[in-house]
């Protein structure tokens, strides 16, 4: 297949990858552990104060209790293809567990922590996992749920077991109940500290398989219920030695992460996680977001990687305090999950000194397919080029197996070694989205001579207005030129006459105010009359998923009861 793209690839990286004979991911931990034993894997920081007080995991000590963790699994009846659900922020109890259970041959479910009952108990019952690890806080919803479930085993772990000695006491005496980690376990179930310190520490014996199951990674749900991506490890190495291959000045054993996008989340595992592993980096973790504590660990820990969300440079960017920190530790930030905006783009490059590209992914895809060269030509507007390993084409949307010219607007189509095997138990589906290998990503795209791809809209978010086909992303990228605006997005609502037409919720900059009018003065002169958002709603904030993306759904939803009401 032709790939144009190629010649757009900055010095040392390669147009494919060589995969090493038989690994699986529990030996990107290994290789780690190998070269760089004393090497710091986690940093778990908490504030005191204006001090940062962090408990350490050196990749001697994370390897040593992933495999405690592995063998106390195996000694518990967790067998090769069991599924081992993780419901857990961003902690080193999530890395451990994370490459315990792959290494005693488990299928790991990320969970997200902030669902809800109902939520847990519906996903849990989809995988069909047995065992669950998860904090104390969230111990008892899995409690509440379990007997309508098949788990079996519950294993608890206390947030403050990582935390620093100082930091830890701290919490027990302030926070330890009030924020509801103060939990009197089951006797039937397990302490996750008391499994590490009576397992072996030995490698666990399991023979694995680049193409066993590894993951059942679920998909977001902003388009509808969730769905379980099957991934193997041969996919998830794949794609951690693709983001590698990307990432060429990335320094073995010097890297530092800034790893607040979710771990449970498929582009926080694979990029502020594995990567970070893969390179024998620190992992700088933060379970919730803060922004005082964020500036705070950019001051002490130098992070020199920062994966994240426009939502998250956004809140740098606008920041009062921003400039009382220096970010120039900051060199390369891969920007995902959501459509980049050139302003958020520059504004936060301006304040770093890195770089800020972005990237695109899907769950399916492990995630990354694409990216913008770091330190090569990037292009506004565009998701950059295929990854290495990696074809991508526009075809019909209509017509899958229709190939379009380049420049054509179209679905876009992807295949490599990182794409998924399909929806765990749900075939149709499967067959609907991975067409003889290829990955149908319901976006809609296009791609330039150069194999610079544009993602246009997600075809489910077009809007068409009096037979006219509107995305919303080019529309939201003119909001965001507007001064005032801090955040924006928009969706198509009904209308009698022409079908559709856009509505712009928005969110303002703290002491700015605006008026409809004013929006639709701006907008008037920079897109045309019947893409002007006239229905303007300005909200305090917008809906969004955990790892930023906007919830664009639920604002359809909103729009209908209030229709249903009126």
């Amino acid at each position: 297949m032709d790939r144009p793209w190629q010649k757009m690839y900055e010095a040392g990286v390669p147009g494919d990858i060589a995969y090493p004979e038989g690994m699986v991911v529990p030996d990107i931990l290994e290789r780690a552990f190998s070269r760089f034993p004393n090497n710091p894997a986690t940093i778990f920081p908490a504030a005191l104060g204006s001090r940062l007080l962090a408990g350490r995991l050196t990749y001697r000590d994370l390897n040593e209790a992933a495999n405690r963790f592995a063998n106390a699994l195996i000694q518990l009846g967790v067998r090769k293809g069991d599924r081992v659900a993780l419901l857990f922020p961003n902690s080193p109890q999530f890395v451990i567990s994370y490459f315990g259970a792959l290494k005693a041959g488990a299928v790991v479910i990320a969970f997200n922590p902030v669902y809800t009952e109902p939520e847990i108990e519906r996903q849990l019952l989809d995988c069909g996992a047995e065992t669950v690890v998860t904090m104390t806080k969230w111990y008892p919803a899995i409690k509440k749920v379990q007997p309508n479930t098949r788990v079996t085993r519950v294993i608890a772990t206390n947030i403050k077991e990582y935390l620093h000695p100082v930091a830890s006491l701290l919490f027990t005496i302030a926070k330890e109940k009030n924020e509801g980690f103060r939990v009197q376990l089951d006797p039937k179930d397990y302490s996750f500290k008391m499994m590490l310190e009576r397992a072996s520490a030995a490698k666990p014996d399991v023979p694995l398989s680049p193409d066993d199951i590894a993951l059942l990674q679920y998909t977001g749900g902003t388009t509808g219920v969730p769905k379980g991506a099957v991934l193997t490890h041969r996919n998830l190495v794949s794609n951690c030695l693709q983001a590698a291959a990307w990432f060429p000045i990335a320094r073995d054993g010097k890297e530092v992460t800034l790893s607040i996008v979710p771990f449970f989340h498929m582009y926080g595992m694979m990029i502020a996680m594995m990567f970070t592993v893969w390179k024998a980096g620190a992992m700088v973790l933060f379970p919730r977001f803060d922004l005082k504590q964020a500036f705070m660990a950019i001051d002490a820990y130098r992070p020199t990687i920062f994966p994240g969300v426009p939502a998250l440079y956004i809140q740098f960017i606008n920041s009062p305090d921003v400039h009382n920190h220096d970010l120039r530790s900051v060199r390369n930030c891969l920007s995902g999950a959501a459509p980049l905006p050139q302003e958020v783009q520059t504004g936060f490059e301006m304040l770093s000194g890195g770089r800020l590209v972005e990237g695109y992914g899907l769950t399916e895809s492990s995630p990354l397919t694409h990216a913008n060269p770091l330190n090569g030509e990037r292009r506004a507007g565009s998701i950059g080029v295929p990854v290495p390993s990696t074809d991508a084409r526009i075809v019909n949307p209509e017509n899958p197996d229709q190939v379009l010219p380049y420049g054509t607007v179209g679905e876009l189509a992807i295949k490599g070694p990182q794409v998924f095997q399909g929806y765990w138990n749900r075939p149709e589906e499967s067959v609907n989205t991975l067409r003889n290998g290829w990955l149908i990503t319901g976006d809609i795209a296009r791609m330039d001579d150069d194999g610079f791809f544009y993602i246009v809209e997600r075809k489910k978010d077009m809007i068409i207005i009096g037979g006219y086909k509107v995305f919303p992303r080019d529309i939201e990228e003119e909001l965001f030129k507007y001064p005032k605006i801090k955040d924006a997005t928009v969706i198509g609502v009904p209308h009698p006459k022409m079908g559709e037409v856009p509505k712009a919720f928005i969110v303002l900059k703290e002491g700015e105010t605006c008026t409809p009018e004013e929006i639709v003065e701006f907008m008037s002169k920079h897109v045309a009359d019947y893409k002007v958002p006239r229905q303007i709603e300005f909200r305090d904030a917008l809906p969004k998923t955990i790892i930023g993306k906007v919830l664009k759904r639920q604002l359809a939803e909103e729009e209908k009861a209030k229709a249903r009401v009126g």
